[in-house]
């Protein structure tokens, strides 16, 4: 008789990566792009582009660095970015990526200045300028709003962090508080709720 064959393993398909800049160039251009959208504030285009465009980034990810972001000194969209390119070429990744975010607006900036300077006065040019504050907030207010559903799974309680979204909004739009008083206050009362919140969670899975 033929002498049996032993049976062939079945192989275990390879998980995809996940998406992620492929090299040093790749995150500037990237970086660059973004910085180049940003009229108004570059957070929401950073949202799309990173999160739903490119998924470099989870909403999870996206929200827990953009609070470090906030919390730390300078611009958050800056930090954010520097933050992004640490994590996937150390150093050298982070500074690229404040080079993209810096490079080409600089150069804009600077040659609209330039040209506004015989403008700055005119009337029309002003209320333009105001109009487009309005869209900006309106940026602000949609990547907010698609942030929302990634916080279900935020340690806090639902009825905790929409306590401490109005309290955010209440001391910032009616009292006027300074944002580091705001971070200070409310961010470290979240944090320290949740670290508690975190610590009981794994005394009671270590004990089960």
């Amino acid at each position: 008789m033929p002498a049996m064959q032993p049976p062939v393993p079945a192989t275990v398909p390879a998980l995809p990566a996940s998406p992620r800049p492929h090299s040093l160039a790749a995150l500037f251009w990237a970086f660059t792009q973004l910085a180049l959208q940003g009229f108004g504030g570059v957070l929401a285009v950073v949202q799309r582009e990173l999160v739903e465009r490119r998924r470099w980034l989870t909403p999870e990810q996206f929200i827990e660095d953009l609070a470090v972001a906030q919390v730390l000194p300078g611009p958050n969209v800056i930090n954010l970015s520097m933050m992004i390119g640490d994590r996937y070429f150390g150093l050298r990744g982070a500074l690229v990526a404040l080079a993209g975010m810096l490079t080409f607006p600089l150069l804009i900036i600077v040659a609209v200045a330039v040209l506004f300077a015989g403008v700055s006065d005119s009337v029309q040019v002003q209320a333009a300028l105001r109009g487009m504050s309005a869209v900006a907030a309106g940026l602000i207010v949609a990547t907010g709003l698609k942030l929302l559903p990634s916080l279900k799974k935020n340690v806090l309680p639902a009825h905790i962090q929409w306590a401490l979204i109005a309290l955010t909004f209440i001391a910032i739009a009616l009292l006027r508080m300074g944002l580091i008083w705001v971070l200070l206050g409310l961010g470290g009362l979240s944090a320290g709720w949740a670290y508690r919140l975190l610590g009981k969670h794994r005394t009671q899975n270590g004990s089960a």
